[in-house]
């Protein structure tokens, strides 16, 4: 009886982690998808009209605790649809609690390759409305995408 126990918590532990690897899974699918999505809107509609939807929170760029932003080759903020104060601001110097200069990064990967992954700290939006030093950090990774002929990029992420 003792076997069956644990020859069945390990077969629940293994489904769990399973399930969680997939869910991690399916929401960078979307992140890539949405970044996709708008890069493909400010191609096909123009950078004033899908700057407009996409710093609408209702405009299909925010979901759960992820959301689509924009960011110029200059590290000034374009769109986001969560931190709209954010817009026009110059982010180059931003750092998370590290010293990483996140944007900086970002804008690297949209260079030299065009798209990839980030993984870093930082907080999620909810510890956004907190003072800067009571503010809890979180494993994110975020998906860059360039802007084809543009100095621009779309990024999304996700927390574990």
């Amino acid at each position: 009886m003792k076997k069956f126990a644990a020859i069945t918590l390990v077969i629940i532990a293994g489904i769990a982690h399973i399930s969680n690897a997939l869910a991690d899974s399916a929401a960078k699918d979307i992140c890539v998808a949405k970044v996709k999505e708008a890069v493909q809107m400010i191609n096909e509609k123009g950078l004033d009209a899908a700057i407009a939807q996409i710093n609408r929170k209702d405009g299909g760029f925010a979901w759960k605790d992820s959301y689509v932003f924009v960011v110029d080759f200059q590290g000034r903020t374009v769109a986001n649809p969560l931190f709209p104060d954010h817009v026009g601001m110059n982010q180059m110097g931003l750092t998370n609690k590290d010293g990483r200069m996140i944007v900086q990064e970002f804008i690297e990967i949209a260079k030299t390759k065009g798209e990839g992954w980030l993984e870093y700290m930082w907080p999620k939006p909810e510890e956004m409305q907190k003072p800067k030093d009571q503010r809890i950090s979180s494993k994110k990774e975020s998906y860059v995408h360039r802007v084809p002929g543009q100095d621009m990029l779309a990024v999304a992420g996700v927390f574990e």
